[in-house]
Order: C-alpha cells, then sequence, then structure tokens
C-alpha cells in the first residue's frame, strides 16, 4: 500500500452511517479524499443525498441511501446496496446516533429509543457489516461511542445515552475479539465534547450547560468534525493495522482530569 495519505483506500469501499451532518459528514468526505468509494447513509434522505453531492465534488464515487439504523432489514439494505454498487465492502464507521431530551428524567420512551439507535443500531450495522467483509478477506470498523462510555457528567445528566455508550465500547471489544484471527479489527472512537448539531442542541437546554459544554475540555475549546473524522479513519486504515478492541479516546484531555 503506498504511503500517500491521500491514498490509504484507493481501490476500497467504505459505508458510513449518521453521514447526513457533523462526524458523518466529515468523515464521508475524508474516506473520499483518501482515496475510498463511499457509501453514505442517514436517516433523513435530503441530508445523506448532500453529502454524496460534496463528495461527487470531489470526483470521486459515492451512492446515498436513506433509513433507520434500528431497522435490521434496513441494515441489511445497506449491505446489499454497498455490494450491488461496489462489489465489496472494505471499511465501515458506524456513527448513528442520538442524545434525546427527557434522556435525565429516567423517560421510559427515551430510553428505550435511545439504546435502539446508539446500541441497537450498531450491532445491526455488525451483523450484517461483518460477513461482507469477511468474504474480502477482512477489513476494519469503527462504532461510535463517546467519552461517555466512560465517563457521567453531573452537569448534563445523560444516564441512557452514557449506558448506550459504554455499552457500544462492550460490543465493539466483543466482536473485535471473536474476529481478530479473521483479519477484521474493530475498534471504537469515543469523542469528547464536538460542535455538531447534536451538542449545540444540548448547549440550549440551558446557559450553564452551554458554558460547561464549552469549557469542558482542557485545551478550553470543542472539537470540531474533522478533528473526530481524522481518528475515525485512521483507525479504518492500514496505519492502525494491529489496533484492534480499542475504545480511541479524543477529547482535548477531559478524561485525563
Amino acid at each position: 500500500m503506498t504511503d500517500s495519505i491521500e491514498q490509504w483506500f484507493t481501490g476500497k469501499v467504505a459505508l458510513v452511517t449518521g453521514a447526513g451532518d457533523g462526524i458523518g459528514r466529515a468523515a464521508a468526505l475524508l474516506f473520499a479524499r483518501r482515496g475510498a468509494s463511499v457509501v453514505v447513509t442517514d436517516v433523513r434522505r435530503e441530508r445523506a443525498d448532500e453529502t454524496a453531492a460534496l463528495i461527487a465534488e470531489l470526483g470521486k464515487p459515492a451512492i446515498a441511501l436513506d433509513g433507520d439504523v434500528t431497522h435490521d432489514q434496513v441494515v441489511a439494505d445497506f449491505v446489499r446496496g454497498t455490494l450491488a454498487r461496489f462489489g465489496r465492502l472494505d471499511c465501515a464507521f458506524n456513527n448513528a446516533g442520538v442524545a434525546l431530551s427527557g434522556d435525565g428524567e429516567w423517560c421510559e420512551e427515551t430510553t428505550r429509543k435511545t439504546f435502539e439507535v446508539n446500541l441497537f443500531g450498531v450491532m445491526a450495522c455488525l451483523r450484517h457489516e461483518i460477513p461482507a467483509m469477511l468474504t474480502n478477506g477482512g477489513g476494519a470498523i469503527v462504532n461510535t461511542a463517546s467519552l461517555a462510555g466512560f465517563i457521567a457528567s453531573r452537569t448534563s445528566f445523560q444516564p441512557a445515552y452514557t449506558a448506550s455508550k459504554h455499552a457500544v465500547i462492550g460490543a465493539t471489544k466483543s466482536a473485535a475479539l471473536q474476529y481478530a484471527r479473521q483479519n477484521l479489527r474493530v475498534n471504537a472512537l469515543c469523542p469528547g465534547v464536538t460542535r455538531t448539531a447534536m451538542i449545540e442542541g444540548i448547549m440550549q437546554t440551558s446557559p450553564q450547560v452551554r458554558e460547561m459544554l464549552e469549557n469542558h475540555s482542557p485545551m478550553g475549546r470543542l472539537a470540531t468534525p474533522d478533528e473526530m473524522a481524522e481518528a475515525a479513519i485512521w483507525l479504518c486504515s492500514d496505519k492502525a493495522s494491529f489496533v484492534n478492541g480499542h475504545a480511541l479516546v479524543v477529547d482535548g484531555g477531559s478524561l485525563a482530569e
């Protein structure tokens, strides 16, 4: 494989869920810039189309698919569509997730919906992506967890979100061990506070929450989606060929405090 960073994924196919904006869109674009053909998925078709159009402007092949990752058949169709268009699947960034209002109130409906997307959606992706990759002799998968997969917060109290992201790390480790001898690596990306639409929504909760989030990192700023995309794409690349079952925290030093 060439050492040129622009060619890391030449000849490879990447699938990104939750790619309509934020970290997912940044990752889809970065995959394309580094040579991959990209399958862009999002629950909002118009946002998936926008991301695919941006990739097309780069002169790279992409398709947009829409659907809800909480439905197993939808995820199966994502993978089927990938194979139909490109004939293979080499990398996947399972990024779709939610942080819902009402979480801090221990609302049953909110808890169930949070787990359906954040955990069961990721597990559905693993269930269908892994067999497709194994037919090619292996691959690399990254699941989006969170800094909340390690710690909870007294200020933005979100028990369901926090528990679901802990669970994503557990599922990641289990898959990594199960397929380690089959040239298939599975890791988790654990972002700190990143300036996405989700975080902007949480910051609207109160001035106190906004101040806390904006000053959460010892570096004194929020991360950008591009910074998270760089970490996810590295984990999917051959440069991380001996990284497996790892939960990579990218948080500006927050966990160190």
